[in-house]
């Protein structure tokens, strides 16, 4: 699809804030029929994705196979178990919650730092041949990096 410059820029934000709200819908909502609808928000703003990359017959399958199907597979069964049992028992905070937190945030912390750190300057991206150009790589991996795309 042939898009001007700043409606593709505007589709691919909006697709991108959808998708990153409905993620968060489906870890942080308490109520599993509201998280499996934000799932189903994920499932089709990653089908949406493809459109602007000509790739139709992709995002049409991938509506009709994971919205269409999985999706409403997900919601029957969360919808056929008893959810009173689900919120009798719920606490607020659990000790599982703190470590699960604990860990989470050290992963990201862990790549942040890992991507402030990498050198970005030894490697030139050309759009007119979609190659590589070498300019003092440091280290092996970037060299191997190079060789193999």
């Amino acid at each position: 699809m042939d898009l001007p410059g700043p409606i593709h820029d505007f589709l691919l934000v909006f697709l991108g804030s959808g998708l990153i709200l409905g993620g968060l819908g489906v870890v942080l909502l308490t109520n599993p029929i509201y998280s499996a609808f934000s799932l189903g928000l994920v499932f089709v703003c990653i089908s949406l994705f493809y459109i602007p990359s000509n790739s139709h017959f992709v995002a049409a399958a991938q509506l009709l196979i994971y919205v269409g199907a999985i999706n409403v597979l997900i919601i029957f069964a969360v919808m056929f178990m008893n959810g009173s049992e689900y919120y009798n028992d719920f606490n607020l905070w659990t000790v599982g919650d703190g470590v699960t937190s604990v860990v989470c945030t050290s992963i990201f912390a862990s790549l942040i730092t890992t991507i402030l750190d990498t050198s970005w300057y030894g490697i030139i991206w050309t759009t007119r041949s979609n190659q590589i150009i070498e300019q003092d790589l440091i280290s092996n991996s970037q060299q191997i990096g190079i060789h193999l795309s």
